[in-house]
């Protein structure tokens, strides 16, 4: 695809050569002669790159840059100068250019690094995209709920997420949404462009824990045959999630608390002290004090995330809320399936709110879900919703899931391709829904459906 390369340069000869060039490589060429025709052409529409003389009549060509990057930040700017004043270049390079190049320069050496720069160009224009996408996935307006106790947590996660603070502690039951709490405090806090890092502090041992949050020396154990950046260091300026921290082990508590009181670490096997600007949102549902009476987790490190805790509550204490979550969830899964509009029946939305919710918000999710699967018109009764232990015999008796062996015997194989037929029939082919359905993973119904020649 053609990009837009902006070349600044009071020299018609340069700039001709350099159009001459770019054009031929494909790309669509812009030219300004002074620093003030340079602004306006950043103004009129996106570029990919500029190519930029440090000298121009009217303006210093870092002042010129620094004028671009306000209309288009994340424009890669190549600086072009002459032998005597590389060391400027340099400079500019301090101030936010992308590389340069001297001249006389060789347009083969010039057309490598303009690759390079736009290849940059595009990623950081994909990274931005992302992370717009992320702050409209992720805001606060993500967090469903318009009872008081949700409305006060909103005002809470407003105020913490715009604050200075570097610590944040999340409390409550599994499954109330911490997760989704801590991305909406990064998303909407002035660190939302950087990295947003998230780990489990049960999911794996400690040692590996370390190294993922540490990172690691070449050489630091058996297996770190290259250094390694861990989760501090990429998310500088950014925010890492410490899901379950009331499960981290007592050694890496104290190094933590490093972190927090000194702003630095060093990575496995290493000796130089790295610092780093992050914030540390940390999430359990675990008694902290208990653990604190029982040695299980540092005092110190307690009172240093318990400064400003947000405690969520279990669904339970907001069943008003349940019909909005159910709404909500019911409308990005038919959209996801493609199911068209679906709605509750009056009966199945008594029945999500007499519910008491024992697994919180995901539970209710996760019930949502099947009902939609479950569900072959538009509108889920209540017999669609399978709730607690009743859940596995509902399910039998719903969908007369009882299979019963012929008297003269059938052949294993065509049962199985039938369930896999009406399991991908009732997902609209979905083989990821149809694979939950089955109990069975994604890959082993790609299996069954190569094996049996089904069209999915």
């Amino acid at each position: 695809m053609a990009k837009r390369i902006l070349v600044v340069d009071d020299e018609n000869l340069i700039r001709w050569s350099l159009k001459e060039r770019l054009t031929k490589d494909g790309h669509e060429v812009v030219e300004a002669a002074t620093g003030g025709a340079a602004r306006r052409a950043a103004e009129q529409g996106p570029l990919d790159l500029v190519l930029l003389d440090l000298r121009l009549p009217d303006a210093d060509g870092v002042v010129v840059m620094k004028n671009i990057h306000r209309v288009q930040p994340n424009v890669p700017v190549l600086i072009i100068t002459a032998y005597s004043t590389v060391a400027t270049a340099v400079e500019a390079i301090k101030e936010g250019a992308y590389d340069y190049i001297a001249k006389p320069f060789n347009m083969d050496e010039l057309a490598i690094i303009v690759r390079r720069a736009l290849e940059t160009s595009t990623l950081q224009r994909n990274l931005s995209l992302r992370i717009d996408e992320d702050k409209e996935r992720f805001g606060l307006s993500n967090l469903v709920g318009e009872s008081k106790v949700m409305q006060d947590i909103g005002a809470m996660i407003r105020k913490v997420a715009r604050s200075a603070t570097t610590t944040i502690l999340l409390r409550g039951e599994s499954g109330t949404g911490k997760d989704l709490v801590a991305r909406v405090i990064h998303y909407e806090s002035e660190r939302a462009n950087r990295m947003f890092m998230d780990i489990s502090c049960t999911a794996i041992t400690d040692t590996l824990l370390e190294s993922e949050l540490f990172g690691h020396e070449k050489g630091a154990f058996t297996d770190a045959k290259r250094q390694k950046k861990g989760y501090f260091e990429l998310a500088d300026g950014g925010t890492v999630f410490l899901d379950e921290i009331g499960d981290m082990s007592a050694l890496l508590q104290s190094k933590l608390l490093h972190v927090l009181e000194y702003k630095s670490f060093k990575r496995v096997g290493g000796g130089d002290d790295i610092s780093v600007d992050v914030r540390i949102v940390a999430a359990t549902n675990r008694d902290l004090e208990d653990a604190v009476q029982e040695s299980q987790f540092r005092e110190d490190l307690y009172y240093r995330f318990n400064v400003l805790p947000i405690i969520i509550p279990p669904l339970r204490d907001r069943i008003d809320d349940v019909p909005l979550l159910a709404n909500h969830f019911l409308r990005d899964m038919s959209a996801e399936l493609r199911r068209g509009e679906m709605h509750f029946s009056r009966e199945a939305m008594h029945k999500l709110e007499d519910y008491r919710w024992p697994g919180n918000v995901r539970e209710l999710r996760n019930a949502v879900e099947r009902a939609l699967l479950l569900c072959e018109a538009d509108v889920i009764t209540g017999d669609d919703i399978l709730l607690g232990r009743s859940m596995v015999g509902n399910a039998a008796q719903k969908t007369d899931a009882r299979i019963i062996l012929p008297a003269e015997g059938c052949e294993l194989e065509q049962v199985e391709r039938e369930l896999v037929a009406q399991a991908l029939a009732r997902t609209q082919g979905n083989r990821t829904r149809a694979a939950q359905l089955l109990g069975v993973s994604r890959d082993q119904v790609r299996y069954k459906i190569e094996k049996y020649g089904l069209d999915a």
